[in-house]
């Protein structure tokens, strides 16, 4: 039955809030994490899924390190339904999330317990602008 589910579109960002106009609000929308140092923890970590099609769902959502060899977050089962010809949003929040390296980390979005698509997740450090290191001082 997930041959009628399409997923539009995936959207990282630090929250969501739900409004009484049953709109979503998306604070801090990112394509990657651009960090000074790793490890670096992310107090709220949201994922947004924006689904087309019909029928009711399970959805799971997991955060994998770049060498796919751990889970760096996984969240509980969570179903949703998309209406006759409509759509629905799935949000995902996890909590004091660790990303212990840098490197290309991968979300996962299974549906019925099954991966469905997958989404690249950058995480880089830059170094601060103007910085001298110990071995570039002359005298």
């Amino acid at each position: 039955m997930t041959n009628e589910l399409k997923l539009e579109y995936t959207l990282f960002c630090e929250d969501v809030r739900f409004e009484a106009s049953q709109q979503l609000s998306l604070m801090g929308v990112m394509h990657q994490i651009v960090v000074p140092q790793v490890p670096v923890q992310l107090f709220k970590f949201a994922v947004v899924n924006h689904w087309r099609g019909t029928g009711k769902f399970l959805s799971e959502v997991r955060i994998l390190t770049p060498d796919r060899s751990q889970a760096v977050a996984v969240s509980q089962p969570a179903s949703f339904e998309v209406p006759f010809d409509g759509y629905a949003d799935n949000v995902t929040v996890f909590v004091n999330t660790a990303f212990m390296q840098p490197g290309h980390y991968i979300v996962q979005t299974l549906i019925n317990s099954n991966v469905f698509a997958e989404r690249l997740l950058p995480v880089l450090l830059i170094q601060s602008v103007g910085s001298v290191t110990e071995s570039e001082h002359v005298n």
